[in-house]
């Protein structure tokens, strides 16, 4: 491709952009990772990450992707042969699934369309049919990128609650976290699986696993091999901020960013944000005549929209003509979508302009790649952003006024 002027406008659902305060973080010396300074800084970032997962437990960080930290949350917790109960609600979760075929375990893989989430009916329903608790753990995404569908977290913990079974409850929230209310204290979760290159804002390279105590004790009777990913040797280092390898010591540097940037907008007004811009995008999904993949308003995901695209157009020829001509990366269909639909990643460190900007780009996008489509999502996407602009004045306005009536 030719030099084009501007920067490239990254959409796709992960990795994000990584703010310019990070990428300085990131730049900064690397220090000895066996040193004081070292262990200072991983004890802070170990207690800090607890407010961003909203627990007690215990927090290990993995130089990895976020695969590796499904993998770890996998070795750690079961035994060769053990049941595990898993959804298909996309791509990731499929790939999950197969990691754990692939360490030895038996999955009980409930088949969906990925339109829609994982039932609690459902879950509960097998899982009383379970009583001899031959399943060991439950699997699930909360937020599945490939379809932006998302899964009712506490829904899921409630039907193990009713169904009195013992089973480990793993979450993936490698999509989510940073960006979708996520409780893994309240929700009952025992393992959380995340990485740094989603809301966290941060390049791909840290994994991370969030442990109840229920999950330590797994791990002291798991008998799947287990040495890179071993929670026991971590947890050891990290009691006195050192690791039992070598860390991604400068993406620990922008961690620390990420995380204080996190703090200065506050986690309530991050969600708020992302859910923000996840309407307005389906609002321009909608007035352009199109289709979510996501089919249950109640299971829409907050940080990507995956949109298919005609029978009689393909997904991959429209992501080529946007990056071709406006210099724009898209997410493309992944697995059973591929070549049906564009994915539109709206998290991490994001804002409205960045939004109407991309917006705009598809709709030129499907103009030029001959996609049919109906006029106005751009328009209906500002209308409501704009709305919600107006909203936020007033209540502040609001406030302010009655701060000073209560001051007079």
């Amino acid at each position: 491709m030719p030099n084009t002027s501007g920067r490239h406008f990254l959409q796709v659902p992960g990795p994000s952009n990584v703010p310019d305060r990070v990428l300085r973080a990131i730049a900064r010396p690397t220090i000895d990772h066996r040193g004081p300074e070292f262990a200072r800084l991983a004890l802070e970032l170990l207690e800090d990450l607890q407010a961003i997962f909203k627990t007690t437990s215990k927090i290990m960080i993995f130089p990895s992707s976020g695969t590796g930290a499904w993998e770890a949350a996998i070795v750690n917790t079961l035994s060769p042969g053990d049941k595990v109960l898993m959804f298909e609600t996309g791509q990731f979760a499929t790939l999950w699934k197969e990691m754990a075929v692939n360490l030895g375990l038996d999955v009980q893989f409930v088949a969906s369309d990925w339109r829609h989430a994982a039932d609690p009916g459902v879950v509960e329903s097998i899982l009383r049919e379970d009583s001899s608790h031959k399943i060991k753990a439950v699997g699930v995404v909360q937020n599945e990128t490939s379809s932006a569908v998302t899964n009712s977290v506490p829904a899921i913990r409630k039907a193990l609650d009713r169904a009195g079974h013992p089973a480990l409850l793993m979450v993936d929230t490698i999509s989510s976290l940073g960006s979708m209310d996520y409780r893994h204290d309240e929700w009952g979760v025992d393992v959380a699986i995340a990485g740094s290159q989603k809301g966290l804002m941060l390049p791909p390279g840290l994994g991370f696993n969030a442990v109840s105590e229920k999950a330590l004790a797994a791990s002291k009777s798991a008998r799947l091999p287990r040495s890179y990913w071993d929670w026991q040797a971590m947890l050891a280092q990290n009691k006195i901020g050192f690791f039992p390898y070598t860390p991604a010591t400068n993406l620990l540097f922008g961690l620390r960013e990420s995380l204080q940037m996190l703090r200065e907008e506050g986690l309530e007004n991050v969600f708020a944000r992302h859910a923000r811009h996840g309407e307005a995008a389906r609002r321009a999904v909608r007035a352009w005549g199109l289709e979510t993949v996501c089919a249950d308003p109640e299971r829409y995901s907050s940080s990507v929209t995956a949109v298919f695209v005609p029978p009689t157009s393909n997904a991959d020829e429209f992501r080529k003509a946007v990056l071709e001509n406006f210099n724009m990366s898209l997410g493309s269909g992944l697995g059973r979508l591929q070549g049906k639909v564009f994915r539109i990643g709206h998290l991490g460190d994001f804002n409205d302009l960045m939004l109407a900007g991309t917006l705009s780009g598809v709709e030129m996008g499907l103009a030029l790649a001959g996609v049919p489509h109906s006029r106005g999502g751009v328009a209906a996407a500002l209308e409501y952003l704009t709305e919600a602009a107006q909203e936020v004045q007033s209540q502040t306005l609001q406030a302010v006024l009655e701060t000073a009536s209560q001051a007079s």
